[in-house]
C-alpha cells in the first residue's frame, strides 16, 4: 500500500518550528521559505539563527528541513550574539549566486551574506554602502534600515527597507526603495519612499493603511507587488506599481492573522484569533498563488509560526482578502482520522466577568496554542488554557459519513463540549464527561456530522481549565 501524500495544512512546518516573516522563492523546482526564527517560550522576537524549509512545486504539503544556514555571530557586528537575526530575504544576483539580505536587532544597517545554493551554508559578504564606503542607516539623513526585501532585475538590485512607523508621533517616512549595483552592495541610486508611513498619508489611499513594517517584493507579469504590514499590525496589505521604484497604488489587505475585516462567516470586527504582528510574502506556484504570514502562538509575541493561504489575483491586479484556514485555503482537509488542535485556525472566548468565588487559574483565563518540552524538542503542539466558554474552529474539512467523534484531553477541567460547524452555529452533539486527568485520556459521543465541506468547532462548557490535544472523525 503506498504513503499517503502529504498535504496542506497550516501551521506548514512542524508544530515545534518556529519561523515567522516567511519569505518564499521558487529556485530549481522547490519552494525555499527564509525567514526569521523564533523560540518557544522566548522573551524577545527572533531569538534563534536562520534555518532553511524547502518544499517540490508540486507539493507544499511536504517541507523538507535544510537546516542551519547562517548563524547570528558571522555577522562581524555581532560576534557576542547580542543582537537577533531580524527577518531576511534572499535574491540570486547577476553571477548566479544567493544573497541574503537581513538586518540586526541593535543596527540600523543592512548586512548581506552569500552563496552558492539556496540552502547552503551562507557567509557574510558585506554591509549595503555608498559609494564612499559609508554604510547605509549609518548616514545623519538615513531612514531607520530594517526588513529588507530585494529583487534582482539584470545587474541592478532593489532594496526596500523600512520601519518601525508607529502611527502616533512618527517621524519615520515608511517604505525606501535603494537601487544596488551588480556587487550587491554599492548604491547606485539613493533610497526613496515608495509607500508612505503616519507621517504623510493623509490624503492619500494609505491613510488609516499605512506602512508600518515587513517590506515584500515580487513581480508577476508586468506589475510590481510590494506587501506590507499596515499599521494595524495584523495586517498584510499590498501596494501595486508598473516599475520596481515608484508609483506604487494602494490594493488592499491580503490577509488579516485575526480575519479582521472578514465578513463572510462572522462580523468583520470580530476576531477569530488573537492578532499580533504580521509578515510575509507572495509566491506563485504552478500558476497558482499563496500569501505566506505567521501567527502567534504560547500567548506571547515570541514565538510565531509560518501560515500560508491560497489566494486569487484577478484580471485587474487585485487581490481578495481571504481567511484564515487549517488547510491553507487549497483542497479541503479529508474528514476522517484524528487531528492535532495546534491546526485550528480559529480561538476565542467569552468574555465573562470575574467569580470571585474561584481561583484566577480556574476561570476566564485565554486558550493558547503551545508545546511541551523546551524549544527545539519535536513535541506535537496541542491547546491548553481550555474553559468555559472557549470555542476552538478549524477550516475546512470535506466529512462524509461521520458519525462519531472523540476528543483528548487532559488537566484540572471538568465539563463537555459542543459540536458544531459554525462558531454561532446549531450544536450537532455534545461530548460529556471530561474529568480531571494529569494524563491524556479519550471521550466520545455519536455526533453525525452533515456531508459535504464544511468548517468543525468545539465550544467548551464547564469548570476548570485544561488541554486539548487532537480529535478523531469516525
Amino acid at each position: 500500500m503506498s504513503e499517503k501524500k502529504p498535504v496542506m495544512k497550516n501551521p506548514y512546518l512542524p508544530s515545534w518550528e518556529y519561523v515567522p516573516d516567511g519569505e518564499p522563492h521558487v529556485f530549481n523546482g522547490r519552494v525555499y521559505v527564509y525567514g526569521s526564527h523564533d523560540q518557544f517560550n522566548g522573551f524577545v522576537y527572533c531569538m534563534n539563527d536562520y534555518v532553511c524549509w524547502s518544499a517540490p512545486v508540486d507539493n507544499l504539503g511536504d517541507w523538507r528541513y535544510e537546516g542551519v544556514i547562517y548563524r547570528k555571530t558571522q555577522d562581524p557586528l555581532n560576534p557576542d550574539g547580542a543582537g537577533a537575526l531580524y527577518a531576511p530575504d534572499v535574491t540570486v544576483g547577476p553571477d548566479g549566486r544567493y544573497y541574503l539580505y537581513y538586518a540586526l536587532s541593535n543596527y540600523s544597517v543592512i548586512s548581506v551574506a552569500v552563496c552558492d545554493t539556496p540552502a547552503g551554508q551562507y557567509e557574510f559578504y558585506g554591509h549595503v554602502h555608498d559609494a564612499n564606503g559609508t554604510l547605509l542607516g549609518a548616514r545623519e539623513t538615513d531612514d531607520h534600515q530594517f526588513d529588507p526585501a530585494v529583487l534582482t532585475e539584470g545587474d541592478r538590485t532593489y532594496l526596500y527597507t523600512g520601519g518601525v512607523c508607529f502611527p502616533r508621533d512618527c517621524t519615520l517616512g515608511g517604505a525606501m526603495c535603494t537601487v544596488l549595483d551588480k556587487d550587491m552592495l554599492t548604491i547606485l541610486e539613493e533610497p526613496v519612499f515608495v509607500v508612505p508611513s503616519a507621517r504623510d498619508s493623509a490624503g492619500t489611499a494609505y491613510e488609516g493603511e499605512e506602512f508600518f513594517e515587513a517590506s515584500s517584493i515580487r513581480k508577476f507579469g508586468d506589475r510590481y507587488y510590494f506587501v506590507y504590514s499596515s499599521v494595524k499590525m495584523n495586517e498584510l496589505c499590498y501596494a501595486v506599481s508598473d516599475r520596481p521604484n515608484g508609483g506604487f497604488r494602494y490594493g488592499g489587505v491580503i490577509v488579516s492573522n485575526c480575519d479582521k475585516n472578514i465578513d463572510t462567516y462572522k462580523p468583520a470586527d470580530k476576531l477569530m484569533y488573537f492578532g499580533g504582528n504580521n509578515h510575509g510574502g507572495l509566491v506563485e506556484v504552478n500558476g497558482e498563488y499563496y500569501i505566506f504570514y505567521h501567527r502567534h502562538t504560547n500567548g506571547t509575541n515570541y514565538s510565531r509560526q509560518g501560515c500560508i493561504e491560497k489566494v486569487q489575483i484577478l484580471p485587474d491586479g487585485s487581490i481578495p482578502q481571504v481567511e484564515m484556514t487549517s488547510c491553507c485555503g487549497g483542497e479541503p482537509l479529508e474528514g476522517k482520522g484524528e487531528y492535532p488542535t495546534y491546526l485550528a485556525c480559529n480561538l476565542i472566548k467569552d468574555e465573562k466577568p470575574i467569580n470571585p468565588n474561584f481561583p484566577i487559574w480556574m476561570q476566564n483565563v485565554m486558550p493558547r496554542i503551545t508545546q511541551d518540552g523546551r524549544d527545539g524538542d519535536e513535541e506535537t503542539g496541542y491547546i491548553a488554557e481550555v474553559s468555559d466558554g472557549t470555542t476552538i474552529g478549524f477550516k475546512y474539512f470535506r466529512f462524509e459519513g461521520v458519525k462519531k467523534i472523540t476528543v483528548r484531553m487532559r488537566g484540572y477541567i471538568k465539563g463537555s463540549f459542543e459540536v458544531k460547524t459554525a462558531w454561532d452555529g446549531e450544536v450537532l452533539g455534545v461530548i460529556d464527561g471530561i474529568q480531571f486527568t494529569n494524563i491524556w485520556k479519550t471521550y466520545a459521543a455519536n455526533i453525525a456530522i452533515p456531508d459535504g465541506v464544511h468548517a468543525l468547532y468545539f465550544t467548551f462548557r464547564g469548570s476548570g481549565s485544561g488541554m486539548f490535544g487532537s480529535f478523531c472523525l469516525e
